[in-house]
């Protein structure tokens, strides 16, 4: 990787089955950069992050997103991953047949682009070292993709796929949800490892205690859709301390509400 990416998200506009959700948020994440979005449940968060992807469910009514210049909107999801957008997801599908070291050779694969495949023996190594660095059994390479794996365990995953596709733009949907604080700290540590100006992060969270460890260079408050409110590392730590109402009692917001769990 060479020059430092950068994510434009403008004026975004999105709806699922026809209720918008996302009501005009604008953003840009530039690689070095750490991006904390934060917000009550139900205000838009996990569909910000589905649009970004290429959710079929979810459908972008206005505003564009580009990559590099490059209009990500146009581009299938797979398209996107293999542009550099990646997504660590709150609930990792279970997929039996397909081992994990097999999904994440072809998933580096994908992302390097043909004629240009990692060697078995190299991938193996690097496989194996961020696992080591992950705390993850060495068996979870060859047991199939998520199965039978506890919710720590496939957040582990989560990290130790970011580490090994090295993705230009990192979205973290709620991947502290339900990490006990020893599981907590080796994600981030994993994510902490990944930092550099050749990669960008958006956090998406409730709670400042994935914060303490992921220091962010900037903190977004949403609600009602869209971003109300943005800040430093700061603005969490006010959170923390009086909740979500005296933001609202500040700009004057009756009810943040947009719908549950989106």
């Amino acid at each position: 990787m060479s020059n430092s990416p950068v994510l434009t998200i403008s004026g975004l506009k999105a709806a699922i089955e026809g209720k918008e959700i996302v009501k005009g948020l604008s953003l840009e994440i530039k690689g070095g950069e750490v991006h904390a979005i934060m917000g009550p449940n139900g205000t838009g968060k996990s569909t910000l992050s589905s649009a970004l992807m290429g959710h079929p469910k979810y459908e972008v009514t206005e505003g564009t997103i580009t990559l590099d210049g490059e209009d990500v909107l146009e581009m299938a999801v797979d398209e996107r991953a293999r542009a550099g957008l990646f997504l660590a997801m709150q609930y990792p599908s279970e997929i039996t047949g397909v081992t994990n070291s097999d999904f994440l050779r072809s998933a580096i694969n994908a992302r390097r682009g043909e004629g240009n495949e990692i060697s078995l023996i190299k991938f193996i190594r690097q496989m194996e070292a961020k696992m080591k660095e992950l705390e993850m059994n060495p068996e979870f390479a060859h047991r199939y993709l998520n199965e039978g794996f506890s919710g720590g365990e496939k957040k582990r995953n989560e990290i130790l796929q970011m580490m090994l596709i090295e993705p230009k733009i990192v979205i973290l949907d709620e991947i502290d949800s339900g990490l006990d604080i020893d599981a907590l700290k080796i994600v981030a540590n994993g994510v902490n490892a990944m930092r550099s100006p050749d990669r960008g992060f958006l956090i998406i969270t409730h709670y400042q205690r994935m914060l303490n460890y992921v220091k962010p260079d900037f903190v977004h408050v949403m609600m009602q859709g869209t971003i109300v409110k943005s800040g430093g590392p700061e603005l969490a730590e006010r959170l923390e301390n009086e909740g979500y109402d005296g933001i609202k009692e500040e700009l004057g917001i009756v009810d943040e509400t947009v719908g549950q769990g989106v």
